[in-house]
């Protein structure tokens, strides 16, 4: 069990939580990790299955990972002897003839992202660690993390493991090349979209990489690399900043009351990680929001994981969310993987009289009011509700792809929904989604669609529009690596499908037609609802399916065109819960081309009565009469 201090509700209001609480935390993470030391202290050999690359990538990973939250510890003025065991390893990792000698980065791939959480340390740490090493141990690390020059990175948020290695290399007197620096920040730059938001790679790829890799590593390597001859030029770094200022806004506004991040995404295992742009802003001086709110944020971030019993009973980090999830995991993700949320844990670098933590707390933006929002690069409709706390995102912008893209829907991207309060299963059930059921009963898919529009209209109303062919895959030749996308396979195409949301009071009215000729029923499907005891689910009317647990209630409401409901339930396919739920409607026979079908779709924590409007179809015209006698009108496009 974490020991933690007394809460503060003076100086924290919303999470008790102060320094104290976050030193706490992460002296206790070290703690745990002692005992799984290699004899020379080069690995950190953690209990679990192995990933892909093996053991003695994944010490090396438990090495590198754990030493940042070290790092951060010693850098904010905790006890430099944190790092004595890391000056061990750091010798022997690099010594070649070491029976623990690490792998090098031109000889594993994963070796370049651990170096650069090497380099970054050593360059945050330099007075209490590198400038006491011996010059035979540092010319063996300059020789290790220079292997990375000239070799091939992925065109994603991997180029700043790249840059980061080389500016360290560059000021320790080691080799660095000008064309690999210059080649990733221009990579960098292709990865900005509206809004300060990035994707990860071309595709769109939206997800916390964003702000705990593609925000962090730019703004801390200006921050720490800030020599006379920057190989950064003012005007990038006012362009980073400005950036970061803007994404805040909605990261801010993504976070739940209870602290929960979006669930949403590749890596989500790496959990308080999601902190990291916070506290970035405030290492860095990015203005936007005040540093109370950027601590509340982040507190909540963590407290939330810690109070949901991320931290084993032994004290580990395991692969999952909350506790232990195995199934959580990508093919690159080994024991040491989830402690790369150290990256969260940043603030602990910062002094002890810094503002952000000796402001008041603030809070976050769904604390203070009902929101909505459009986040137009990812593309998504944000609404957060005051009285839930959930923050609900209606997707219609994001699938880890690009248009015409021919594979299968990613749980963790393509849902057309994502909150703060579930987490999409990751197999078996789809939930938040609309497919055509072809003879088999298989579902198609929809990644690969064109976003046709995001607006905000009178009455605090959002809409979104969605349109593409769907397809029927068969994956079962894919034996590729999970790295969060869909999958290939042989391939039955189907018909265009049109999906338009509007959004008001956290429900989405959910609008689609099918443009063209298919034999296929449609269904529709709404949030999952994850619990240890089967959820409970009601039909309070006819084509109304209401799922419950004790937390969340998903409820769905046929409007026109549908007349079958049920709900799917299926165990061990969520990590909130060891059943998961998810309610759905559809049509008994196959859909006619160009008939217009409506559903609403909700998430609530409330118990309250269900209102839903009144929807009117005048050709391509559909008008939503809401029961305060607001009329929204959306003209659908013409197929």
């Amino acid at each position: 069990m974490t020991t933690l201090p007394p809460a503060n509700r003076f100086l924290s209001p919303r999470t008790g939580w102060t320094r104290a609480h976050w030193e706490a935390v992460a002296d206790q993470m070290l703690d745990a990790v002692n005992q799984y030391w290699s004899p020379r202290c080069a690995r950190i050999d953690l209990p679990g299955a192995p990933s892909r690359y093996g053991p003695v990538s994944d010490g090396l990973e438990g090495f590198a990972r754990t030493f940042l939250l070290a790092g951060f510890r010693v850098a904010g003025g905790g006890d430099p002897a944190l790092l004595e065991r890391y000056a061990w390893g750091l010798a022997a990792g690099t010594d070649p003839h070491s029976p623990e000698a690490w792998p090098r980065p031109d000889e594993l791939g994963q070796a370049k992202v651990e170096a650069a959480s090497i380099a970054l340390v050593l360059q945050l740490t330099k007075p209490w660690l590198w400038d006491h090493l011996g010059d035979d141990v540092r010319e063996r690390v300059v020789e290790w993390l220079g292997t990375v020059v000239g070799q091939p990175y992925p065109p994603i948020n991997w180029v700043w493991f790249r840059i980061v290695v080389e500016s360290f290399l560059r000021e320790a007197g080691g080799p660095w090349s000008t064309e690999d620096i210059e080649h990733d920040l221009a990579l960098h730059a292709s990865f900005r979209r509206p809004g300060g938001w990035l994707s990860d790679g071309e595709e769109r790829a939206y997800d916390h990489y964003t702000g705990w890799a593609l925000h962090l590593y730019p703004l801390l390597w200006t921050h720490l690399f800030d020599v006379p001859d920057s190989l950064c030029p003012q005007e990038v770094r006012r362009t980073w900043s400005d950036d970061l200022s803007r994404y805040l806004r909605d990261a801010v506004a993504l976070t739940g009351a209870d602290g929960s991040p979006l669930m949403q995404g590749r890596s989500l295992t790496y959990r308080f990680a999601a902190a990291a742009p916070f506290w970035v802003a405030a290492m860095t001086g990015v203005p936007g929001p005040p540093p109370g709110l950027l601590r509340r944020a982040a507190s909540g971030v963590l407290k939330h994981f810690v109070d949901n019993g991320s931290l084993e009973p032994d004290g580990l980090l395991r692969l999952g969310w909350h506790g232990g999830w195995p199934a959580i995991r990508q093919a690159y993700s080994g024991p040491g993987s989830p402690y790369w949320a150290a990256k969260g844990m940043l603030g602990l670098a910062l002094p002890a009289d810094h503002p952000v933590w000796t402001d008041v707390e603030r809070p976050l933006p769904v604390e203070s009011k009902d929101f909505t929002r459009v986040i137009a690069a990812p593309g998504w409709l944000v609404s957060g509700n005051r009285a839930d706390g959930i923050v609900t995102v209606v997707n219609h912008g994001t699938d880890h792809a690009l248009p015409g893209d021919r594979r299968t829907d990613s749980p963790l991207y393509a849902r057309l929904g994502y909150s703060t309060a579930t987490m999409p299963p990751l197999e078996r059930l789809v939930d938040n989604s609309v497919v055509l059921l072809n003879a088999a009963g298989a579902a198609s898919h929809r990644a690969g669609f064109r976003t046709l529009f995001l607006h905000e209209l009178p009455g605090s109303v959002l809409a979104g529009g969605s349109h593409g062919p769907v397809r029927w895959v068969d994956t079962g030749a894919d034996n590729s690596p999970d790295h969060g996308s869909g999958r290939d396979g042989e391939t039955v195409e189907g018909p265009p499908l049109l999906v338009v949301s509007v959004v008001r009071d956290g429900v989405e009215i959910r609008i689609v037609r099918v443009d063209g000729e298919t034999d296929a029923r449609l269904r529709l499907s709404g949030w999952p609802v994850a619990a240890d005891t089967r959820p409970r689910a009601e039909t309070p009317a006819r084509c109304q399916i209401v799922v419950t647990d004790a937390h969340v209630r998903s409820s769905l409401c046929g409007l026109r065109g549908l007349d079958q409901a049920g709900v799917h339930t299926e165990g061990g396919v969520s990590p909130l819960g060891k059943f998961a739920a998810v309610p759905w409607l559809g049509t008994g026979d196959p859909v006619a081309c160009g008939d217009v079908v409506a559903a609403a779709v909700r998430l609530d924590r409330s118990r309250v009565a269900i209102s839903n409007p009144v929807i009117t179809v005048r050709g391509d015209d559909v008008v939503l009469r809401w029961s305060d006698g607001l009329d929204t009108r959306i003209t659908l496009p013409n197929p």
